[in-house]
């Protein structure tokens, strides 16, 4: 594969050049117990950019709006080369109804936020962060469009959003003229692949840039967790990682732990690290434009950036795929079934282009 940072990638159905890797800016900051203070995040940042990185992603609420803060400062002197990803949707001030949501009164009062906090006049990618399942479509999309007029925003996103709302959304988009969506961030790697189902075909197919973020599964697939942290107690709270955090969530489950050990086998082959591993497998993924990498310290950065490296044989890229695979599920196995392709092609040859 060999990649670099600035082997940049078109983002979805849009001219945005973005780079195959994009930074993570959830780690800056501490108020979350863990992560990079000032000096720690001013390094990683450097480092990325030197590199040819452009691709940054943060949210208006990550370490209680300390990320964006931490950007606006490190980006004064080169804004204008980078591509600033910011989300909307969070609580920002608990007990206040309407600082959270889909709705118009919290996208614009978000973003402005966010433009104050980052320090710039616009935004490159706006996210919807989270669904919230009672904003209507209309007044998102609406709402957004407005922005992307005004010069606020330059692309849209969403994230964590059913793939049939997403496509319904695109599609009233596309009718009524308004902006589109060219960007999908899900969880996606090679423990969380239920993204294959419906979301990374929707994307594909209706012009949107998937955009994974957690491609180490929290850390599990770099392989620093083991049998003895299968019990959140065995964790210790404060350890100023996410360790704790993952096991709380339980992440650190049997099956999960199994799939890591394919990646640490594969990696030993390679004289890889497990790391470097699973972004690989996360870069070459059908419809994927940028895996989001979350490093905490320098040397994890530059271990992270290696997968750009990396290069699988065929039979190690089929054990990875085996070891995290799911079963699709109705329609999709039904579809690709023998009994379906006899009743509807029989013995026709029929090429597709994808």
């Amino acid at each position: 594969m060999s990649l670099t940072l600035d082997t940049y990638r078109l983002l979805g159905r849009s001219g945005l050049r973005v780079s195959p890797l994009a930074l993570g800016a959830a780690t800056f900051g501490t108020e979350w117990g863990w992560g990079a203070g000032q000096d720690e995040a001013r390094k990683l940042f450097d480092t990325y950019v030197e590199r040819g990185g452009n691709f940054i992603d943060t949210a208006n609420t990550y370490t209680n709006g300390s990320s964006e803060r931490l950007l606006g400062e490190f980006t004064r002197d080169n804004r204008e080369s980078l591509v600033l990803a910011t989300k909307y949707t969070t609580l920002r001030r608990p007990g206040d109804p309407n600082s959270g949501g889909a709705h118009r009164k919290g996208l614009f009062a978000s973003v402005e936020a966010s433009l104050r906090q980052l320090s710039t006049d616009y935004l490159d990618l706006l996210y919807l962060h989270v669904w919230d399942v009672t904003t209507p479509v209309e007044e998102i999309l609406r709402g957004m469009d407005d922005l992307v007029r005004q010069g606020k925003v330059l692309y849209l996103g969403i994230s964590n959003t059913p793939a049939w709302q997403v496509s319904r959304m695109q599609a009233i988009a596309d009718l009524r003229g308004w902006s589109p969506l060219v960007a999908l961030q899900i969880e996606h790697n090679l423990i969380a692949r239920t993204g294959e189902r419906d979301l990374i075909p929707m994307a594909r197919e209706m012009g949107l840039g998937v955009v994974p973020y957690s491609p180490l599964a929290g850390g599990v697939l770099t392989g620093k967790y083991s049998r003895a942290d299968l019990t959140a107690a065995n964790v210790a709270p404060d350890d100023g990682t996410r360790k704790s955090f993952n096991a709380a969530l339980g992440m650190v489950t049997e099956r999960n732990l199994a799939v890591a050990a394919v990646v640490q086998e594969v990696a030993a082959d390679l004289g890889r690290t497990p790391a470097q591993v699973g972004l690989a497998w996360a870069l070459q993924s059908p419809g994927v434009t940028a895996p989001v990498i979350g490093a905490r310290t320098p040397a994890q950065l530059e271990d992270n950036l290696g997968a750009l490296e990396v290069d699988f044989t065929a039979s190690q890229l089929a054990r990875l795929d085996k070891a995290g695979a799911i079963d699709l599920g109705y329609p999709h196995d039904l579809l690709a079934s023998d009994h379906i392709r006899k009743v509807t092609k029989g013995d026709l040859k029929i090429e597709t282009r994808r």
